[in-house]
């Protein structure tokens, strides 16, 4: 690996002719299947609390340190419907979402650590964007530990209310860019958590996204076979004030 995965020389060198997508190959599907008997959680619709953008801004930072408080339901709904909701369904394989995504691929899932919201018990869960509801995964013994180790012991990635932890389905974008997929998956990546900065100071919270984690742990934690599907990005959110300032 070297400076040239920032530069755009792949795209003069893949021949886009033999994409899946020229080559008349019908897109993958928008979201991860569900498993029979699976268990499903539906997240409230119509939390939408008021906020200035410009002051979202100016007070966007990192932050590490959270509150001993829950997030509501609502909260962590509005949150997830932030940086991963559906706005417009096109047709099998194309959704508008309220984040951009090069060529409208979106190749990411979104999975949660959950330790202290209210109404969710503890545990691993995906988000379905196509129905706005929650999948149970697991419930690993000490997860809050587990956590933090696969972040190569960045603490704060166990002590948050909840860690979103995103995925990456590659063919999802190869489908359409080939070997020019890989730059764009990481700036979709970017988007994505750009979001969920603003959105998490109209709650009072905070976030810190983590870029260094042992990918292995992760991928493990979440049930990912680490090929096809693997850990691309991880947000630990939580409470930062009481009230908003």
């Amino acid at each position: 690996m070297s400076r040239e995965f920032l530069k755009d020389n792949v795209r003069l060198r893949t021949d886009f002719s033999k994409t899946d997508q020229n080559r008349g190959v019908s897109p993958p599907p928008l979201q991860k299947s569900v498993p029979e008997n699976a268990v499903i959680v539906d997240l409230p619709t119509g939390y939408m609390p008021e906020f200035d953008l410009t002051k979202a801004i100016e007070k966007r930072r990192s932050r590490r340190t959270f509150k001993n408080e829950p997030l509501s339901m609502e909260e962590l709904s509005f949150l997830l419907w932030s940086t991963q909701g559906i706005r417009e369904i096109l047709d099998h394989g194309h959704a508008l979402r309220y984040v951009p995504s090069a060529g409208c691929r979106h190749s990411f899932e979104t999975y949660l650590a959950v330790f202290n919201v209210k109404g969710l018990k503890k545990g691993i869960y995906r988000y379905m964007p196509l129905t706005h509801q929650l999948l149970f995964i697991s419930q690993p013994k000490d997860l809050e530990a587990k956590t933090s180790v696969a972040a190569l012991g960045q603490e704060f990635a166990g002590k948050a209310a909840v860690t979103f932890i995103w995925t990456t389905i590659p063919y999802r974008m190869e489908w359409r860019y080939g070997q020019a997929s890989y730059k764009v998956i990481a700036l979709d990546a970017g988007h994505v958590c750009q979001n969920l900065y603003l959105v998490c100071e109209a709650i009072e919270c905070g976030t810190c996204a983590i870029a260094a984690y042992n990918q292995e742990l992760m991928d493990n934690l979440l049930g990912v076979d680490g090929e096809d599907e693997f850990t691309i990005y991880v947000a630990p959110v939580g409470k930062t004030r009481a009230t908003r300032e």
